[in-house]
């Protein structure tokens, strides 16, 4: 059975993820921040009949929390086949690159950027031993540069001076990693799941998280032939997903 660590798993898009990937057969950790939220959303999915899943307690941005987790899963597998990187939090809603805060600098890249950077080396150990290990970032289209410097982009007025930063510094870390893996058996990408109904955006979002979910699952779970090092947005991109960085 093929096992999965995914990090912000206790609701919306990872919550969703977390059963598509259940329903597919994987074993998966769903990493939270909060252990008593991340049993309550393990409870709603055995409730459902998806029974292999159990809760990694796992903070991102606490490097020992971080290490903890790997303890705890290296206990007891000695390998995972696919690592997500979903956990993030947006920011304060004011977010003008001339007022402010470099606390809130910190805070957003602590965990979208440095969080997602440490989960990764942390776990690589137990990645490199899968036969086709995965690894997701998830990304944002307010991460790509390009798409902030065409006037025609449907959200080109949309500019968050520490969260889109974040998941830009998120997507090059992606580039790196994926080259210098390019002839391993690894597959590495970012997706981005677009405008989607989740507590980030009160809601409003046009896709539903199953459809956001859906596009992670299907880079989690990619064949030998699949793509590596690609920024993929169905939203930016409805013909192919492949999408400009």
């Amino acid at each position: 059975m093929k096992k999965v660590l995914i990090t912000g798993a206790n609701k919306s898009i990872g919550f969703e993820t977390a059963r598509q990937l259940l329903q597919k057969g994987y074993y998966v950790y769903l990493g939270s921040r909060d252990r008593n939220r991340g049993e309550e959303a393990v409870n709603k999915l055995k409730a459902e009949g998806l029974d292999n899943v159990e809760t990694v307690e796992i903070d991102v941005s606490n490097p020992a929390s971080v290490q903890s987790a790997y303890q705890s899963i290296a206990s007891k597998t000695d390998q995972l086949d696919a690592l997500i990187n979903n956990a993030g939090i947006l920011g304060g809603m004011e977010q003008s690159a001339q007022t402010a805060s470099l606390e809130m600098f910190h805070e957003v890249f602590e965990t979208n950027f440095f969080g997602a950077i440490n989960v990764t080396q942390t776990f690589l150990e137990l990645l490199k031993k899968a036969d086709q290990p995965r690894i997701v970032n998830v990304t944002s289209g307010l991460g790509s540069i390009t798409l902030h410097n065409d006037p025609s982009w449907r959200y080109y007025q949309v500019k968050t001076a520490a969260y889109g930063p974040s998941k830009s510094a998120l997507n090059a870390y992606t580039t790196v990693l994926a080259y210098e893996l390019r002839d391993t058996k690894f597959k590495v990408n970012v997706v981005d799941p677009g405008y989607t109904a989740t507590d980030f955006n009160h809601h409003s979002g046009h896709r539903s998280v199953a459809d956001a979910a859906a596009d992670i699952v299907k880079f989690a779970t990619l064949d030998a032939d699949g793509p590596n090092g690609q920024f993929y947005s169905i939203e930016n991109n409805p013909e192919t997903g492949v999408s400009a960085w």
